[in-house]
């Protein structure tokens, strides 16, 4: 990466609206010239759409980009970089989603995600630096399939312990640790090995316990009531 040039950051969202208490939106908010990819009225579950979404916001960046992607958007980063090439720095995939084994109730079904364009997940190594942000209790992914993905990608595994989804559903809101993630983007280079570590984001007011596998309430692919929007 050409270290004259800074890299925009892009804030890559799950299926969620805009969620104002959501990490990503408080990151955006504290980085400059930090793009965002807008949730999309129509055709939300479509990979392609996503794809394209995401294609067209990085094509109106010059210069090296840093994606940081959450839930679904991490789908979304890994389908977009089969298809694409431009200068990428590297990637933050945080929470990626399991969509080949069954979501919790009131998640599409493995038939309507692959109907959608979600399925096989990509296993091919990503042509750029890229970290791996998983929990060990996501109600949307086991972590050993996420440390699987995280493997055939190329990216730095990194374990943040019990944090649900890392999302206001599961108690968190600011991630101080996603500006720490990003910097050190910019020193990694595409051989850095991965490592295991296990901090914890701040909480908002609450630690999920990661007891219940059903959906958290406001998830982004599922409907969430007006005054609870949270991500996936």
């Amino acid at each position: 990466m050409n270290r004259s040039v800074p890299p925009t950051v892009v804030i890559v969202p799950g299926l969620r609206d805009h969620v104002p208490g959501h990490w990503q939106t408080i990151l955006a908010d504290n980085i400059a010239d930090a793009r965002t990819v807008p949730p999309l009225t129509n055709d939300r579950l479509s990979c392609d759409a996503q794809v394209s979404a995401l294609d067209q916001v990085l094509s109106d960046v010059s210069g090296p980009v840093v994606p940081v992607a959450h839930s679904a958007g991490v789908m979304t980063t890994v389908h977009w970089a089969r298809r694409h090439r431009r200068p990428v720095g590297g990637a933050l995939l945080a929470a990626p989603p399991d969509f080949e084994t069954p979501l919790p109730e009131g998640y599409p079904t493995l038939e309507t995600l692959a109907e959608n364009g979600w399925k096989p997940a990509p296993r091919t190594p990503l042509p750029f630096p890229s970290i791996v942000a998983a929990s060990t209790n996501d109600p949307l992914a086991d972590f050993d399939r996420v440390a699987a993905l995280a493997a055939a990608w190329g990216s730095r595994l990194e374990n943040l312990g019990r944090v649900g989804h890392l999302n206001p559903a599961s108690g968190y809101g600011e991630w101080p640790r996603a500006e720490e993630f990003v910097r050190d983007l910019g020193r990694t280079s595409p051989h850095t090995p991965a490592r295991d570590t296990a901090p914890v984001p701040r909480p908002l007011s609450r630690i999920d316990t990661g007891r219940a596998r059903p959906a958290p309430a406001g998830s982004a692919l599922v409907p969430s009531p007006p005054q609870e929007r949270p991500s996936a």
